[in-house]
């Protein structure tokens, strides 16, 4: 049985998105705020035991590779990035504003994240981001304890719970 300590990125800096009129998935790309940078830095003061982990897998967006790199600096681990850690995918890349994103995610909540019958939708479902989530883990099952940086709506989907209740920098421990 491996340990994962499922580590939500830090605060993103979404005034650049702003700033750059970023849309679609380049949105994905903006950085953590200094407050950001300092949470990733506190989480080893956190949690002792990540300093017992083998190793750090990473979503390749920006925020998570950030905060992956901060923790890769002061423990020393190898660091795997992996594309399918990365955030739930609320519009299959076409959405181009926040208000479509924000459309896609009441619509996503309103059905609990599956389709309606005989229905499709933009949006990944939460059946389909824990598959592919647990396919990534599934590939690291000969490490005893792993530390996995990504977004609140992966850890969210391997707990069972709601993505409000992932906080930045949160550490979340999840056995598979």
């Amino acid at each position: 049985m491996t340990l994962y300590y499922l580590v939500r990125h830090g605060e993103p800096d979404w005034s650049l998105k702003d700033r750059r009129q970023l849309s679609s998935q380049r949105r994905d790309f903006v950085p953590l705020t200094e407050r950001g940078i300092k949470q990733a830095e506190g989480l080893l003061s956190k949690e002792v035991e990540l300093q017992t982990c083998e190793l750090i897998l990473s979503s390749p967006y920006t925020r998570s590779l950030q905060t992956a790199a901060v923790m890769n600096r002061t423990l020393g681990l190898p660091l795997q990035v992996e594309f399918d850690l990365h955030e739930w995918t609320p519009d299959n890349w076409q959405a181009q504003t926040v208000d479509e994103i924000t459309d896609l995610w009441n619509d996503f909540m309103l059905h609990d994240g599956k389709y309606p019958v005989g229905e499709t939708r933009l949006w990944e479902t939460r059946e389909d981001l824990l598959l592919r989530t647990k396919e990534v883990l599934s590939r690291y099952k000969e490490y005893s304890q792993i530390i996995v940086v990504c977004y609140g709506m992966v850890i969210a989907s391997l707990l069972g719970t709601h993505s409000e209740e992932i906080d930045y920098c949160g550490i979340y421990k999840y056995e598979g």
